[in-house]
């Protein structure tokens, strides 16, 4: 009895394949992805037992929803997989030169953070909630595109009044890219990740964003007043006022590297 051949190209496709299965894992987890996934799987294999048995209505019926599952799986994991891609194509840092390729014509100026860091610092004296988003290398014209376009100057009256609890702008994110306001009322996608029960809308809002691109959110809680920052999926929180605008230049690289700011968790 003859063994099956087994090479180093088939050890190589189990691994790529063992791979592949821990990435979409780790994309799906803390989401509801898992349980459909299941229950798709659960359908498939009715399928295949029902033909097996020669069940012609259930097998035509089940049949027919495997052949657009496809199109099926697209739609209901739409969130899931525009957050796998979007992670997937920040960690290959190796690419980043694409990144710069198309940013050639797009002149940056440094954001002024004076105004911001003041404007939140009376609001969270007061305890008036505020969501703002600083752009860096993503694009974030689809959070954009979904808010009040503005094009001004940043500066601490305007904030405060964007985020004035009567103001017809106050609810949403505002966006903040070459030293401009450019919208308000933004909607931020909430992340599906498991965080703390104390974490509020916004933070939720602004961890979801980070998951996503590259951007730095900066979120003031309208029941403690308590300031976090907000990149990569991680919440650095209660934040000491005095010390806001010099660990924002710091998030946003606009500071010189080697000086560290220590940030109170």
């Amino acid at each position: 009895m003859g063994f099956i051949p087994f090479t180093f190209i088939d050890l190589l496709d189990i691994l790529l394949v063992a791979g592949l299965l821990f990435i979409v894992y780790k994309a799906m987890k803390g989401t509801n992805a898992p349980y459909i996934m299941v229950g798709i799987i659960m359908i498939y294999f009715s399928w295949v037992i029902v033909k097996a048995l020669n069940m012609e209505l259930l097998s035509t019926i089940l049949g027919q929803i495997i052949s657009v599952g496809v199109i099926a799986l697209l739609v209901i994991f739409q969130p899931e997989l525009r957050r796998f891609l979007f992670t997937l194509g920040m960690r290959q840092k190796e690419l980043d030169f694409l990144t710069r390729f198309f940013s050639l014509n797009r002149k940056h100026s440094s954001t002024n953070t004076s105004p911001i860091a003041s404007a939140c610092m009376d609001m969270s004296e007061n305890k008036v909630g505020a969501l703002i988003v600083f752009r860096r290398k993503d694009d974030l014209q689809f959070v954009i595109e979904g808010g009040i376009a503005l094009d001004a100057n940043i500066t601490m009256s305007l904030i405060k009044n964007i985020f004035f609890k009567n103001a017809p702008l106050h609810d949403g994110a505002v966006v903040v890219d070459n030293n401009r306001i450019v919208a308000a009322k933004c909607i931020l996608p909430v992340t599906q990740s498991n965080v703390p029960k104390s974490y509020g809308t916004r933070h939720r809002a602004a961890i979801g964003l980070s998951e996503m691109t590259d951007a730095v959110v900066l979120v003031v809680s309208e029941e403690t007043g308590a300031i976090s920052i907000v990149t990569g999926g991680k919440i650095k929180a209660k934040i000491d006022p005095q010390k806001l605008n010099t660990l924002l230049k710091q998030a946003l690289n606009e500071q010189d590297e080697n000086k560290n700011t220590d940030i109170v968790a």
